[in-house]
């Protein structure tokens, strides 16, 4: 135990030190290649601090797993030649205007070669212009909002399932353990992604017919949705849905239980899956459900350096061992490079416009799922997931039925009866 403790502290102050840095405004890459090396540099921006930090965390660790598994392996092989991969990053604060002054940077400073996607729909809304401005290619591993992808861009390709579908697994999930579910509310943050689940969740409830007794918006870094959960109970709904981050869903349960908002499904489409919410709620995180891109039940088989989920999950825990679950925002970074990877070796150059041609054409299957863009430059086709909280401690995926560690368990039970 002594020794575990200084295992922990030790990286905890490498961690301070990073976020310090980051937090700063100073660059951080992955020193894994050599300084003699050919080196491809990709660009990007991070959330290290601000509202969406935790999950910006979970992301630069995806990124930097992929770098260090890559490196150690060779690199990657394009044309005659073979490269050392590099990434450089700063932090974006969580603040799209900020993400696209530090993308600019990244382009006209540190001359990176391609971009990966800063966290968050809204950062890579801003930033994405910026990509097509300079015709580079961007794998946007973390921006998943339909709205992105509506205006012409060539240069951008998105790895995620749509915003609008990130929630209709809960919703056929209980309607499948319920047929007799009339009703649900929908809490969403007001940002692109938010608003874009709550909106595709309502419409498929409506799809289901299931009434949509209740829908509202909060602001983004509100500290108190009391009221709107006060409605919520008023209307005595079947399913709770929220649509937001982190730092939401944890307020959403923690304002519900102190409200005594008792739904039979409690649903959210980011936060369940994050290592913190059980951190954070303890019990209190029991029976809800998460949306969720990926887990290591998933029974994928791809021709990538993991192969399989369980593979990069193992990979993954051994590399970053203070993780108690993989959050599936790490998953995304290596599935976003591992896109560039074999867009690289099939094109056998490092031209910019050759890249985005191949990446357009790229069909591949991967450890995190099927790859293959649409003419938007959009995963469509990769289904959403649906995890749940159990009362043994644990998170099990529940949806699809196929890959179903656990069966769910439904209905929750009213809080104050646990």
């Amino acid at each position: 135990m002594q020794q575990w403790f200084w295992i922990r502290q030790r990286v905890a102050v490498c961690l301070a030190a990073s976020l310090l840095l980051a937090a700063c405004g100073i660059a951080s890459s992955d020193s894994s290649a050599g300084a003699g090396d050919e080196t491809i540099v990709f660009g990007a921006t991070l959330a290290i601090t601000g509202k969406t930090a935790k999950e910006g965390e979970y992301a630069r660790d995806g990124y930097q797993i992929f770098m260090e598994t890559i490196n150690q392996r060779g690199g990657i092989r394009v044309g005659d030649k073979t490269y050392k991969v590099k990434l450089k990053y700063y932090n974006d604060e969580s603040r799209p205007a900020r993400a696209a002054e530090l993308y600019e940077k990244l382009i006209n400073e540190d001359n990176v070669q391609f971009l990966l996607g800063p966290y968050g729909s809204a950062p890579t809304d801003a930033v994405a212009a910026i990509a097509e401005k300079y015709k580079l290619p961007m794998v946007a591993a973390h921006g998943s909002a339909g709205s992105i992808y509506s205006k012409g861009y060539t240069y951008v390709f998105n790895i995620q399932t749509p915003a609008k579908n990130y929630l209709r697994g809960i919703i056929d999930l209980v309607t499948s353990k319920d047929p007799q579910i009339k009703n649900i509310a929908v809490l969403s943050e007001d940002d692109p992604f938010s608003r874009e689940v709550a909106e595709g969740a309502a419409a498929y409830a409506q799809l289901k017919g299931l009434k949509v007794a209740f829908s509202a918006t909060y602001s983004s870094n509100t500290q108190d949705i009391s009221a709107l959960l006060t409605a919520v109970k008023a209307q005595n709904v079947d399913m709770l849905l929220g649509a937001g981050h982190l730092q939401d869903a944890l307020l959403i349960v923690k304002q519900a239980k102190a409200l005594d908002v008792s739904p039979k499904a409690f649903g959210l489409s980011v936060g369940p899956s994050s290592p913190e919410f059980r951190e954070n709620l303890g019990k209190h995180a029991d029976y809800i459900f998460g949306a969720t891109q990926w887990t290591s039940a998933l029974k994928y088989n791809g021709n990538d350096e993991w192969k399989t989920s369980a593979a990069f999950a193992d990979a993954f825990t051994t590399r970053y061992p203070y993780y108690t679950s993989v959050p599936y925002q790490a998953a995304e970074s290596a599935a976003a490079l591992i896109v560039f990877q074999q867009a690289l070796e099939k094109a056998g150059t490092l031209d910019p416009l050759r890249v985005r041609d191949t990446l357009a054409g790229l069909e591949i299957d991967t450890f995190f799922g099927h790859i293959a863009f649409d003419a938007r430059g959009v995963n469509s086709s990769k289904p959403m997931a649906v995890e749940q909280l159990h009362p043994d401690g644990r998170i099990y995926t529940v949806f699809p039925s196929d890959v179903a560690e656990k069966a769910a368990l439904y209905p929750m039970p009213p809080w104050s009866q646990r």
